[in-house]
C-alpha cells in the first residue's frame, strides 16, 4: 500500500509537502499540489485515517440514535444526517434503539467507546442514560425529542402544534365530538405534547376530555390494532373518530377496523402523525401532519458539526420545526368531490387485501 513517504520520492518532495498537499492545509504551490494529487491517484494512496484522528484528535465519525430506523420518519431523517455529514468529511454511524432504554445504554457506551466525535440522538429515556455523555463533555444534539434535565442544542417538530391541528380539523370541519387519542408512550416529549395539543382543542371548543378516550402505549403497529379492538368492541359506543400519534398505530387501527368491517371514514375517522410514502396510496388515504425529517435531521449535524469543530457557542440552541396538515381522506374529506372510489381505487383495494 502506497504511503506519502513513496508518493513524495514519485514527486520530488518532502513528505510534509506531501502530507499538507492532501490534506489541504499548510502552503504549497497549486503546480505542486496537482501533481502530488496525480501521483497518489496513480498509486491509489488510501490515506491512514487512524493516524490522521491521533494528529487531530478526531476521528471524523458521529453517531446517530434513533428509535426505528424501519419508520419512515427516521430514515427520511437519518439521509438527512448522513448527507449533512458527508458534506463535512465525516462518516456516520447508526444505531437502531427500539425504543429499548438498555438498548440505547449499550449503544451510548459503545460510541464513547469508538471515539466518536459526537453523537445525534432521539432518546427513548428520561434522560438517565445520557448523563455518561455529559459527564465526558461529548458534543451532543437533540433531535425530535427534547430530554429534561440536559443543556444540549435540539431540533425538533411541533408536536403539540400538529396534534391540535389535527383534532380541530375534526372537530371544525367534521363536527365531531367523541374523538379518541391513541397516544405513545408519555415518558417521551412528542407523545405529551401530541396528547396536549389533543387537549388543547378539546378544551377550545368545549368538548369533555374522556380519561377512558386517551390511550397510553408505543409506537408500533400492533399497539394500534390491539387499541383499536378494544374500543371497537368493547361496546357499540365507540369514538367517531380517532387520533393516532404516529404512522405505525394508524396501520394497526385500520387493519383493526378491516377486520371487523368498519369502514373508515364512514364508521369512523382516522387521523395521524408522520406521513410515509405508502400512507397516500393505501386506502383510505391518510390525513397526517407531516414533520420536515430531512430538515429535522440536517439542522441537527449542522449544529453538533459546529460543536465538535470547537465554535464557540455559549447558549442553548433550539429549533421547532412546523408541521404541514396534508389532508386526504380518512378523516372524512372528500378530496376529489366524490370521484375518489373509482376504478383506480378498486384496483387498489385488490392489492392491499380489500381494506376497505
Amino acid at each position: 500500500m502506497a504511503t506519502i513517504y513513496d508518493i513524495a520520492v514519485r514527486a520530488g518532495t518532502s513528505p510534509a509537502t506531501v502530507s499538507r498537499a492532501l490534506s489541504g492545509t499548510g502552503s504549497v504551490r497549486e503546480e505542486t499540489r496537482r501533481r502530488i494529487v496525480d501521483i497518489a491517484r496513480e498509486m491509489n494512496y488510501s490515506p491512514n485515517l487512524l493516524a490522521r484522528s491521533l494528529v487531530k484528535k478526531k476521528t471524523y465519525t458521529i453517531a446517530l440514535v434513533i428509535s426505528d430506523i424501519t419508520n419512515p420518519f427516521f430514515t427520511t431523517l437519518a439521509r438527512g444526517v448522513e448527507d449533512t455529514a458527508a458534506r463535512h468529511g465525516f462518516n456516520t454511524i447508526f444505531c437502531n434503539t427500539d425504543e429499548n432504554q438498555e438498548k440505547e445504554e449499550t449503544y451510548v457506551e459503545l460510541m464513547l467507546q469508538r471515539r466518536v466525535d459526537g453523537i445525534v440522538i432521539a432518546s427513548c429515556g428520561s434522560g438517565n442514560t445520557l448523563k455518561g455523555l455529559k459527564e465526558r463533555g461529548l458534543p451532543v444534539v437533540l433531535v425530535d425529542r427534547k430530554v429534561s434535565g440536559t443543556d444540549w442544542d435540539w431540533v425538533v417538530g411541533d408536536s403539540e402544534e400538529g396534534g391540535y391541528l389535527l383534532t380541530r380539523h375534526l372537530v371544525e370541519t367534521h363536527k365531531k365530538r367523541e374523538i379518541a387519542m391513541v397516544a405513545g408512550p408519555l415518558t417521551i416529549s412528542t407523545s405529551r405534547e401530541r396528547l396536549e395539543g389533543y387537549r388543547r382543542a378539546l378544551r377550545e371548543y368545549e368538548i369533555e376530555s374522556r380519561p377512558e378516550w386517551v390511550t397510553e402505549g408505543v409506537y408500533k403497529e400492533d399497539y394500534g390494532y390491539r387499541t383499536a379492538m378494544n374500543f371497537f368492541q368493547r361496546n357499540k359506543m365507540f369514538p367517531s373518530a380517532l387520533f393516532a400519534a404516529n404512522n405505525f398505530i394508524a396501520l394497526g387501527i385500520i387493519k383493526a377496523a378491516s377486520e371487523l368491517g368498519l369502514r373508515i371514514p364512514q364508521d369512523v375517522s382516522l387521523v395521524t402523525f408522520d406521513d410515509f410514502e405508502i400512507a397516500s396510496f393505501i386506502y383510505p388515504f391518510l390525513t397526517v401532519a407531516r414533520q420536515p425529517a430531512y430538515t429535522m435531521g440536517s439542522v441537527a449535524t449542522d449544529f453538533l458539526l459546529q460543536r465538535i469543530s470547537g465554535e464557540r457557542i455559549q447558549e442553548r440552541r433550539g429549533v421547532v420545526l412546523k408541521p404541514e396538515i396534508i389532508i386526504r381522506r380518512s378523516c372524512g374529506c372528500d378530496v376529489q368531490q366524490g370521484k375518489e372510489k373509482d376504478q383506480q381505487v378498486k384496483d387498489l383495494e385488490k392489492t392491499t387485501g380489500g381494506i376497505p
